[in-house]
């Protein structure tokens, strides 16, 4: 599914002050009096009596990289005290770095790793509008540098029949909303992200551009199979490929990371040699979700698995009370299997 660009929305303009609340300007009466001008001191002496200004204030400290954007931080203070906790808002390559130096049994020592990320801000949702937040992160993307409000993202879905409360169950009606809203490509990818969807997902992010995808979350945010009870949504803005030579020229070793590559900005360079399918701990999708404002790495195939297991609708939300818009066909239909590749 692929449609022509269209401008992309403008923000709303903030409404204007209350001319009640601001304090009313009074006139100094005009003295009757005027002085004898023959009497005024002279310039020099009026300089003499003028204190001098007062300096001015010192620089703001510098802050590094800005804070998470937390949507309903207004309405938590839960949310609050986190957001104190986590400091600044983590790059992606840092977060990779991190990742590695953490959990190195995961990663295979007879490969060489090749990194391709790119930047999002975090947003941390607010109830079940994990896909538009996903959908959000991905915008900044695609429309720099802010991409469009989430509010008007979930304002947009509710007025076209796609979500009841910021819920997204159809992969179909999130690229619809992608194309108009962010003026993007949307392309929808069915029968999984294996087989000739395989290639096609990986040249995708190492172009640089986002992949939305469905999957169960774990308790942990990684994926899970859980038929769908815990259907939610990430983006994924690159990967980590494990190689057994990296291509010369065009990609640079970490200075901290021996065995870790990055490809240098504006050098020409080969394209990675892709990991055959199958081979296990070779991929991994550098992926963020609405309930973290960190990356993660997630391995291919069990991102496909899960994608691929989405079939049913959560009982816990069937007896919520609350109303959910589910396609015909159910999750099943609506998310199993699916993806959407979005390009400027």
């Amino acid at each position: 599914m692929i449609s022509s660009c269209s401008s992309p929305l403008e923000a709303p303009v903030p409404p204007p002050r209350n001319p009640s609340s601001q304090a009313p300007i009074i006139q100094p009466p005009l003295s009757t009096h005027l002085p004898n001008l023959a009497f005024l001191p002279s310039p020099s002496h009026l300089q003499a009596l003028i204190p001098p200004p007062p300096p001015l204030p010192p620089p703001p400290p510098a802050t590094g990289a800005a804070p998470p954007h937390v949507f309903g931080l207004e309405k938590s203070q839960l949310l609050k005290e986190a957001l104190e906790k986590a400091g600044p808002n983590p790059g992606s390559r840092e977060d990779v770095k991190r990742l590695l130096k953490l959990h190195k049994d995961r990663f295979r020592s007879d490969l060489q790793w090749i990194l391709f990320c790119a930047d999002l801000p975090s947003l941390i949702q607010e109830g079940p509008q994990c896909g538009l937040v996903a959908l959000w992160m991905a915008g900044t993307l695609l429309v720099p540098p802010r991409g469009i409000p989430l509010e008007r993202l979930v304002q947009m879905a509710m007025e076209r029949g796609y979500t009841a409360q910021g819920e997204m169950f159809s992969v179909a009606d999130m690229g619809r909303l992608a194309e108009e809203a962010l003026g993007c490509q949307a392309e929808l990818l069915c029968g999984g992200l294996g087989g000739p969807n395989r290639d096609r997902v990986l040249q995708h992010l190492v172009a640089g551009h986002p992949l939305l995808i469905p999957y169960d979350e774990d308790f942990n945010h990684e994926p899970c199979q859980r038929k769908g009870h815990k259907a939610h949504w990430a983006v994924s803005v690159g990967v980590l490929l494990g190689v057994q030579g990296v291509p010369s020229p065009g990609y640079a070793e970490d200075p901290e990371l021996p065995g870790l590559f990055h490809p240098v900005p504006s050098m020409p360079r080969q394209p990675p040699p892709l990991p055959e399918e199958g081979s296990q701990g070779a991929i991994y999708l550098l992926s963020k979700q609405g309930k973290s404002w960190h990356y993660q790495l997630w391995d291919y195939n069990q991102v496909q698995d899960s994608n691929l297991q989405l079939i049913d609708f959560s009982p816990s939300r069937a007896t919520d009370g609350r109303v959910y818009v589910v396609p015909a066909g159910g999750v099943r239909a609506g998310l199993c299997g699916q993806a959407l590749l979005l390009r400027p």
